[in-house]
């Protein structure tokens, strides 16, 4: 049982505008706070989502046809109205993603009192959700980064990859202006020079600049991350750094299988940016370490929980979103208790990297204790998300499939440019075209 004394007169709802069912970290929000007794309610992709079938969730609301911070603040209002008994009784927003976290912030006076929210400005998450200006805040603050070019034509762009090194990484500034169904990815491994010409010439789709950056040689125990909580006074008492062992995409996306791990460069890292950012709220950074430079890159800032955030879950419960929730009621947010060992498994993405990378193997910290594991989707006193995403997810890889094999019957049945080619008109001579 959870040692924190929270004030479960506070509902929380749980708020995020992207598309992915396959969020685990609206789960892990929605049962940790649901099991500290506080009323859980959420906007979400869908009220079929898997997460709206968790027992900890007293309701959960589509996300508005226009995503906008506009609308947005409508439908907070009226949900606060629908599960309060006064209308001036405190509601505490949670974004779970960063165009969620960038519209509160947006209407963060606007909204007043009512929602508790974090002393931060859309200006200054900015600073660190749009890419672009993630480089230049770690360029002025001398902080590690890969090194990053911001091309201004399709050749200009090409040229740059070739000066970064081949294969490069290529970001999109502002990944939540991505529109939904074209393919574009947020991240992608540009391997040649045609491919990143291919990606600028999408600029006017993709809604931001496209960004080049140096990629870093991925490997064991490089890939590491750093979530914590800074309440309002400014202090990072919830705050811990963690190992990624396994990812999909295998070697560079989201963590699949992640390890709670002493790593004091990276602690005081990521403490110092946000001293230096005066940072308010949750955040979730990514660092690799360069190998021929011993330095810790910054790869990513998050304004908001991470999807594994229920890695660093101490022995009393205590997480970043019940720090969350307890510093914005009042109440005090107790020192965090490093818990070296414990695991977080995401069972459909830990299952493609093992496919991948089957032969990969982690082993504890020397010396630290053997932890408990925790699974992103199961539990056993809410097995319902777990069975309702296991359908989902089989679904979803199905219809995955049955396009590509779409695709390629398409191509075989294409004829080549220039028309048809005709059958040989005997055996021993070439076929001529027609």
């Amino acid at each position: 049982m959870p040692s924190q004394s929270f004030d479960t007169r506070v509902p929380a709802v749980l708020v995020r505008l992207d598309r992915n069912p396959f969020h685990h970290g609206t789960l892990g929000a929605t049962r940790s706070l649901g099991r500290a007794g506080i009323p859980v309610h959420a906007v979400i992709e869908s009220s079929t989502s898997p997460v709206a079938r968790s027992r900890y969730l007293r309701s959960a609301r589509a996300r508005p046809v226009a995503t906008s911070a506009d609308e947005l603040a409508g439908l907070l209002t009226r949900m606060a109205d629908e599960i309060t008994d006064s209308s001036s009784d405190p509601v505490l927003p949670v974004p779970l993603d960063d165009v969620s976290a960038l519209a509160l912030a947006r209407h963060r006076d606007a909204l007043g009192p009512r929602f508790l929210l974090p002393e931060q400005t859309e200006r200054q998450l900015l600073r660190v959700a749009d890419k672009r200006a993630l480089a230049e805040t770690c360029a002025a603050l001398g902080l590690p980064h890969p090194r990053t070019e911001l091309p201004s034509g399709a050749d200009e762009a090409a040229a740059m990859a070739w000066s970064l090194g081949l294969p490069v990484i290529a970001k999109w500034s502002r990944p939540w202006l991505l529109p939904a169904g074209r393919g574009l990815r947020s991240t992608t491994i540009a391997r040649s020079p045609a491919e990143v010409r291919e990606l600028y010439a999408r600029t006017p789709e993709a809604g931001s600049r496209l960004l080049l950056q140096e990629l870093l040689p991925a490997g064991r125990d490089l890939d590491w991350f750093f979530h914590g909580y800074v309440d309002s006074g400014g202090r990072c008492t919830t705050g811990s750094s963690g190992r990624k062992e396994r990812s999909w995409p295998d070697g560079a996306g989201l963590t699949a299988v992640g390890r709670w791990a002493v790593n004091p460069a990276v602690e005081r890292t990521a403490r110092e940016l946000l001293d230096a950012l005066g940072y308010r709220g949750v955040c979730d950074l990514d660092f690799r370490l360069d190998r021929a430079t011993g330095a810790y890159h910054l790869l990513d800032f998050n304004p908001r929980p991470g999807a594994q955030f229920r890695l660093f879950a101490d022995p009393d419960g205590l997480d970043v979103v019940r720090a969350l929730h307890l510093d914005l009621t009042g109440r005090p947010v107790p020192p965090h208790s490093p818990a070296y060992g414990r695991r977080f498994l995401v069972e459909n993405y830990a299952a493609l990297s093992l496919l991948a990378s089957p032969r990969r193997r982690y082993a504890a910290e020397p010396g630290a204790v053997r932890q408990r594991t925790e699974f992103a989707w199961w539990a056993a006193d809410d097995p319902g998300p777990a069975l309702s995403m296991g359908r989902t997810w089989v679904a979803h890889q199905l219809r995955r499939v049955l396009t590509s094999l779409r695709g390629l019957l398409g191509a075989r049945r294409t004829p080549p440019p220039g028309g048809s080619v005709s059958r040989p008109r005997t055996g021993g001579k070439a076929p001529v075209a027609a």
